[in-house]
């Protein structure tokens, strides 16, 4: 990785933040809770950045369709964010095969 790629991966965090921080404060209050959560299971394809802007992408529409964030993602968070992820693999369970093997 180039200092030329952290650069550009820090701008595209930043805008990422500036959109977050541009949400009404229940969509933030949920946004924060969905990242601290998939942060700790770790599914692998956070890595690769598409994940955290597709939930701010959805929670855009939501505002501006006038709906309440628990309309769009229920009230458990974490069962939202289990179907999110049901279909990737996370970090978790590359260890445990590691584990396995």
């Amino acid at each position: 990785m180039s200092i030329q790629d952290i650069i550009e991966g820090k701008k595209q965090w930043r805008a990422h933040v500036a959109r977050v921080k541009a949400l009404p404060p229940d969509y933030r209050i949920v946004y924060h809770e969905m990242q601290k959560y998939l942060f700790k299971v770790g599914p692998v394809e956070l890595a690769d950045g598409r994940l955290l802007p597709g939930i701010v992408d959805f929670f855009a529409e939501g505002v501006a369709a006038g709906k309440g964030v628990l309309e769009l993602v229920g009230t458990d968070v974490a069962a939202f964010c289990d179907d999110l992820i049901k279909d990737s693999p996370t970090y978790a369970d590359a260890f445990q095969e590691s584990l396995k093997r």
